[in-house]
């Protein structure tokens, strides 16, 4: 591809409303551009990432038995009915009417589909298992679409979805799917940590996500750094024991009350009473569809809402407005405490009930209770682990202390047992003849995420530095001067020769300055650069750069053919 010819609109401002890394690198070099709020047109050179991460999915698929096959983006209510998501899923599906006043939604994901499909072919254990995926758009509707293509309204997405017999026919599927994933990944050049995580509204019991490690990413990630031990977790699943030997050895002293004048956060009260944080019973009120709960966590914790949610069991969970803590309390925000708190549920974190003399709200305004002590001034309703795990805490696994760091979601590999099956019908004869519901997993990739997750984790000052599997071209050839005949021969030749020896290839044949080209071929990430300049035509010798290393070196006309086609296939060799 001449550049020349190339639809390639590259930009030289960073564009306002583009808050991270890769949604400012991939709309200045001209792979995309806004259609609307987290919906995205993908111009050629994304296009062709896009392509190759969908091919090297769909290899590591295939390899693991997968069949791809292409279900609807419009999807009927009644399935969604029937699984009782319709309700459940919430804002985020959309959903539309034909002209006949039936209802439909976009598919954000394909379980109630899949599912329907499987329970009207497959009777028999016989034709067990299957691996069924597909790759094509997803919609959501997110309420704030943000950091361009990490968090859209439309992407892409492969799904596959497993049918076993039984649970031991599910772990196989599983474990296939998660040495898909990890092959995925590590042939499309990323870092990433497989990580255990929250199955959402997605559903199902185990659960894995594929972290891309970034400073960016939004998702926290604890980690063991005890690699034989190789626990990793997102913090909305993470968990940690208690640890008992901070507990101090106090006799409980009886309960007193203590102004603490205009004193409502946990940092105001500490400073005030002199105290550590980790004596403080933080009592926030949450609102749900089953009435107002209070979780109670330690003052130096923060309540973990994905785990809160869990633990109730249910459907909405959202912090509790001011004037309704404040009718349910009598005070203000800032002074609830679990002692005397009628008509609420109590959940208290399992640390809480370690805490001897402690302090909380009152529930009235300007004062603590101070000498708090769980179960004999308040019994929960609840004790559970609801409080965010965080680096420093120890491993569950063997006891070291955690560290953290920050990751993109791109993959998620789900183990749905028989949520689905059994509320869709979807059943099989076994060998007895009796009908038992098929064990489900489900996998996802996002693919449009992984090309955003690649510049995340691969750029510098000056542009996106591709690595070399996913990359839209391998090499780029620059003509210094394209007034200078030999030169613009010479690239032509050079441009000719790699193309037909299959790599993938642009001759930036512009009416530009060096440097225009030099500042767009970093920009865009070509992983190599052949520069044709006086040199290359007096004494045979080019300059090649790799885009990743910055380094430069001297190869000669007669072997930079052979030279850049070991260079790539080193780098995409299959695993």
């Amino acid at each position: 591809m001449r550049i020349s010819q190339l639809f390639l609109p590259t930009l030289r401002e960073v564009p306002a409303e583009a808050e991270v890394i890769s949604h400012q690198l991939l709309l200045r070099a001209g792979f995309i551009r806004k259609a609307a709020a987290g919906v995205y047109t993908f111009l050629p050179l994304a296009w062709r990432v896009i392509r190759k991460i969908e091919q090297i999915i769909r290899e590591e698929m295939d390899r693991q038995g997968g069949q791809e096959i292409m279900m609807p983006i419009i999807q009927p209510a009644e399935l969604w009915q029937e699984s009782g998501r319709w309700d459940v899923y919430g804002p985020e599906l959309f959903r539309l009417k034909d002209r006949h006043g039936r209802d439909f939604c976009l598919g954000p994901t394909h379980e109630e589909i899949i599912t329907a499909l499987v329970r009207q072919e497959i009777r028999s254990y016989r034709q067990l298992p299957q691996l069924l995926y597909q790759i094509q758009n997803k919609y959501r509707d997110e309420r704030r679409p943000r950091f361009g293509l990490l968090r859209g309204r439309e992407f892409i997405m492969k799904d596959l979805y497993s049918f076993d017999r039984d649970e031991a026919g599910l772990e196989v599927s599983y474990q296939k799917m998660y040495e898909a994933y990890t092959r995925v990944f590590t042939r499309c050049g990323l870092k990433f940590r497989p990580v255990e995580a929250d199955s959402g509204a997605i559903g199902g019991n185990d659960t894995h996500e594929f972290m891309v490690l970034a400073d960016s990413g939004e998702a926290l990630v604890v980690f063991c750094p005890d690699e034989s031990c190789g626990y990793a977790a997102n913090v909305e699943r993470a968990t940690s024991p208690v640890q008992r030997d901070t507990v101090e050895e106090e006799t409980s002293q009886p309960l007193k009350l203590v102004d603490t004048p205009g004193m409502h956060t946990v940092e105001q009260v500490t400073a005030y009473l002199g105290l550590n944080a980790r004596r403080i019973i933080k009592t926030i009120l949450y609102q749900t569809e089953k009435g107002v709960v209070a979780a109670l966590v330690r003052g130096d914790r923060d309540v973990n809402e994905v785990k809160l949610q869990k633990v109730l069991d249910v459907l909405r969970l959202e912090l509790a407005d001011a004037p309704t803590v404040e009718k349910i309390t009598g005070a203000r925000v800032g002074y609830a405490g679990p002692v005397g708190l009628q008509n609420v549920r109590l959940v208290a974190d399992d640390e809480v009930m370690l805490l001897v003399n402690a302090v909380a709200g009152a529930n009235r305004d300007d004062a603590h209770l101070v000498n708090v002590n769980p179960g004999r001034d308040f019994v929960p309703h609840m004790v559970a682990d609801i409080r965010v795990v965080r680096a420093g805490d120890p491993c569950p696994k063997c006891g070291a202390l955690l560290r953290e760091t920050r990751g993109i979601e791109v993959g998620q590999i789900f183990k749905l047992g028989d949520k689905y099956s059994r509320a869709l019908g979807a059943t099989y004869l076994d060998e007895r003849g009796q009908s038992r519901p098929m064990i489900m997993g489900c996998y996802g990739i996002g693919v449009t995420r992984t090309m955003a997750a690649a510049v995340e984790q691969n750029h510098d000052e000056d542009g996106i530095i591709w690595p070399v599997s996913i990359a839209p071209f391998h090499v780029v050839v620059i003509p210094v001067n394209h007034k200078d005949e030999q030169q613009m021969n010479l690239a032509e030749e050079i441009y000719q020769e790699l193309q037909a020896g299959g790599v993938e290839v642009v001759l930036d044949d512009r009416a530009e300055r060096a440097g225009v080209k030099f500042k767009d071929a970093d920009l865009v990430g070509y992983p190599m650069r052949i520069t044709v300049g006086n040199q290359a035509v007096q004494t045979g010798e080019l300059e090649l750069r790799y885009r990743a290393t910055r380094e430069m070196q001297l190869v000669s006309r007669e072997q930079i053919a052979g030279h850049i086609r070991e260079y790539i296939d080193r780098a995409v060799r299959v695993l």
